[in-house]
Order: C-alpha cells, then structure tokens, then sequence
C-alpha cells in the first residue's frame, strides 16, 4: 500500500517516496495551449502540488510521470522556469520589499544570472528578461496574496503590500515577449494588484467547470485511489457505521466551485486515513480570528451563513479597504458554492461538510463566550444528554448557564439573537433541527428530531412563555408531526434578552 502524502507539495517526491499521486495531469495537458491562468482555492487544497506538478512537466521531466495520463500527450521539453512561493518569502521579519529582493538574488543565484538592478521590481524584469533570451520562461507564483491575507485584520498593512506587490506583478505585462506560461494561485481575488487590472488576457479558472476538480479529490478518485484505506476504516467502524463511505462522505465531501461536481478536501482525507478517527482537521490548522471579528462588528447570526445566495460579481474582485464577509467566507473554504442559478447568475453557498460547520460553529459560539471553547463544549455535551432522554429542564439549565455567559448580544435583533444561538447549540450537539418551518397556518419558529422525540418550539423575547405556547395550539404546529410515531413535546420560550436568561418555559407532551 502506498503512502499517504501528507504535507508533500513537491510531486518530484512522490516516486521517490512511494506516494500515492492522484493524476491531475490531464487538467494540465488542457491548460498547455494557453498562456496566462489564475486559481484560486482555500488553503491546504493542493495548490502548490498542483503548481509544482506543472513545474515538472515544463522541467521536461518526463521520467516521473510514467504511468499517468499525460506521459505519451506531449513533447516533453524544458524550459527556464522562475518559481516564487509566498508562503517561503520572509516579509514578517524582513519587510515585503526587502524579502521580495532577497528571493530575486537567490533566484538569480540558483540560475548563475548576476543582477545589476537596483530595486526589487527592476531586478524581477532583469531576471526575465536575461532567461527569456535564449528560450521563454515558464513563470509560477504561489500564493500571490499571501502578505496580504496575513495583513487582512491590519488595513494599512495590507494595503502598503498590496501597493508593493502592485509595483512587483506589473514587470509580467510587459514581459510578455519573453513568457512561454504564466500561472498564479492565491486564496483571493484582490482589485488593484496588477495581474488582474494589467493582464487582459488573463484567465481566471476558479470557477470555470471544466477545472472544477483541479484540486481536491472527487468520490471516483477517493473510490478508485485509496480503496485501502477506505477498507481500513471500514473494518474499525463496522459496528457504528454500516456504510462507512456515507460517514465519511458527510464529513469531509462537498466543496464545488461550479455547484455540479463536488470534492474531498485533500488535507482533511488524507488525514483522516492516517489517524482513522472523525476529526476537524483542515479548520484546526488556521483559526480564523479576524473572521470571527467581523461577524461580530457586522452582527451576523448563524441564519445570515447558511444558504446565502450571493451573485457571481460579487466573488469577482473586491478591495482590501471594504471586505464583504460572505465573498470572504467563500474564498477562505468555510462556505462553498452548493447550487447555480444559471438565469439569474446567483449561487447558494453554505457549509461544505460537517467538519467545517461543526468546527466553525463551536468556534462561534465559544467566540460568543470571550474564546472559551472548552466551556462551551462541556456544556454541549451534557445539553445533548438532555436532549435525548427528554430531560426539558436540565436542557433549558445548560441553556441558561451558556447565555448568561455570552459577552456578546446582537441588541437591535433581540429574539432573532436568542433563536440563532439556540439553532448553533442544537446543531452542536447533533440533532435535525429545522427553523422557520411553513404550515398552512403559520411559520413554527423551531423543530428539533432525535432518535426518539421531536420537539416543537416557539420563542419569545420580552412576553411570556405562555403566549408561546398558545401560538403553537391555536395554530396547530405540531399536527403534522402526529404520524411520525414519536413523542411529541411542545415547548413555549420566553427569553429575556436585557438579563441574558430564560424568564420561563412551559412544555405538554402530546
């Protein structure tokens, strides 16, 4: 069995390594008969193996892709390649202007070129231009936007780089005569840098279908590459999981950049055939604060996240000074594209699989809690216990105890501030929760279903739990639940929004 390759992003590696290589290289053969590309991708998605496998195939190294698709397609050729990767670039100690200059000796350097330019702009055309002489370059830059997105929650930071990297990428407009190929990944689509205001023919391929699974693994590949693993894992969760790939498909499936064809995210799989355990592993390793910040400064609920429809435009460009969330949430891989209307060119985002909505949501709610992640899920855990042998009080206790200790109220939307908190906790714990449910007689503010009750609930801020309760028996909300052979409970919520606490409940089991 080969290895999995965790952390390996150069594909040099992979034979030498005896790792396991699912072949992307037909989307590279596709790609060969242009010249300028942008992706973007969240991190850990497989962008620089991606790149670095192009890097290779224009190395001429045709040896090390024996057996994959692209092997007998092309001429195979080399070419003077400059690679830059921003994720190796020292500008947190150095500065962007003086790492950038830095990474121009070294390149220079390793291709026994001296420059006499002076400025780092200068010397990156010098570079070029000199390679480009005998033979046109193949030109990779990874991660363009990095100093950016790490400057993301320092404006003025993030925009002096951006005005650097501005000066940095307008050198490849000119340069054109001397470039064979030109291909840019980021997590971004930032205005005003120059590879897309100078680069006309640029082509974006983010959300173009026919590269949708350009990164990432879609179910066939998972299916016909790591049947191994797949059979491993299965044999540990027999008695828990009948159909393994069903568990494992709701954990770790469900990004798509075109709403058609949906992927695995690559660090999370992998990961998870390593250890053999259901874990959050892609979230864990980047904790998005400055996301969190501005949910908080926007007043956003858990509601504003879900479904959101957006339009196309607004994932296209946007500045540094003015972030919109959502686009935002997008392009960082916490929320992805579900469904396309193609009439109205708007798309349905939501959560990819329940590794990132179980992770982001705690990481909410705890955010709710000045970051006490570890209260909250204490909490949780005992709300569920509650929650399944039918334990109404204990629940609306554990209820009580997380709002009272929420720092943070969304004061101008006060019973919609109670409901969505409300929402993120039954999501946690695991239960279907449904929300605004229509009835022929009205709209039932909450239905929660575990293995053995349902719920239905209707809350209050600042009247009372009874005339909750009679809303739900005057209107009938819980008639068509009746067939369901369950237990029905019906539970009426007043909450007071100003003392951060349940005022009073009242249930009937039906």
């Amino acid at each position: 069995m080969k290895a999995l390759p965790i952390g390996i992003q150069e594909f040099s590696e992979f034979s030498v390594g005896n790792y396991l290589y699912v072949d992307k290289t037909e989307h590279i053969f596709n790609l060969l008969p242009n010249k300028y590309y942008f992706l973007s991708r969240p991190r850990r998605f497989g962008k620089s193996l991606f790149l670095n496998t192009i890097k290779e195939v224009f190395k001429g190294n045709k040896k090390l892709f024996e057996g994959l698709w692209i092997y007998d397609k092309i001429e195979w050729e080399a070419y003077p390649i400059i690679k830059i990767s921003f994720s190796s670039v020292d500008y947190f100690n150095l500065g962007l202007e003086k790492a950038i200059d830095n990474e121009m000796l070294l390149l220079a350097k390793q291709n026994n070129i001296v420059l006499e330019s002076a400025d780092f702009s200068s010397k990156f055309r010098e570079l070029i231009y000199t390679l480009g002489e005998k033979k046109k370059v193949v030109l990779l830059i990874d991660e363009y936007d990095k100093p950016i997105i790490d400057y993301i929650d320092d404006i003025p930071q993030a925009d002096e780089n951006r005005k650097i990297l501005k000066s940095f990428y307008s050198v490849i407009k000119d340069s054109d005569q001397y470039i064979r190929f030109f291909f840019v990944t980021g997590v971004s689509k930032f205005s005003k840098v120059s590879i897309f205001s100078d680069l006309n023919n640029l082509r974006d391929i983010t959300l173009d279908e026919n590269y949708a699974t350009v990164t990432g693994y879609t179910q066939q590949e998972l299916e016909n590459y790591f049947q191994e693993h797949i059979k491993n894992v299965g044999e540990k969760y027999k008695e828990i999981f009948p159909d393994i790939m069903v568990e494992i498909k709701k954990w770790y499936n469900g990004y798509s950049w075109d709403g058609i064809n949906f992927v695995y995210n690559p660090f999370s799989i992998l990961n998870f055939f390593a250890s053999r355990a259901f874990r959050d592993f892609w979230f864990s390793t980047g904790t998005p604060t400055f996301l969190m910040k501005m949910i908080k400064e926007n007043n956003f609920t858990v509601f504003d996240l879900e479904n959101k429809m957006i339009s196309v435009n607004a994932l296209e460009k946007y500045e540094i000074t003015s972030i919109s969330l959502i686009p935002l949430l997008f392009q960082t891989g916490y929320l992805t594209i579900k469904k396309i209307n193609l009439r109205e060119m708007a798309l349905i985002l939501d959560f990819p699989n329940k590794e990132v909505e179980s992770s982001f949501t705690i990481y909410l709610l705890a955010s709710l809690n000045d970051g006490h992640i570890d209260k909250a899920d204490s909490l949780l855990i005992n709300m569920r216990f509650a929650l399944r042998d039918n334990k109404i009080e204990k629940f609306i206790e554990l209820i009580d105890i997380l709002f009272k200790g929420l720092s943070y109220v969304i004061v101008d939307q006060k019973e919609k501030y109670f409901h969505s908190v409300f929402y993120l906790v039954v999501k946690l714990i695991g239960f279907t929760i449904e929300t605004e449910v229509m009835t022929i007689d009205g709209c039932i503010d909450c239905v929660i279903t575990t293995d053995k009750y349902i719920y239905v609930i209707e809350f209050n801020a600042g009247q009372d739990a009874k005339t909750a309760m009679e809303q739900i028996k005057a209107k009938g909300y819980y008639k068509k639940y009746l067939s369901e052979n369950k237990p029905v409970t019906l539970i009426g919520i007043n909450f007071n929004i100003e003392e951060k606490r349940i005022d009073d409940y009242l249930t009937e089991q039906i």
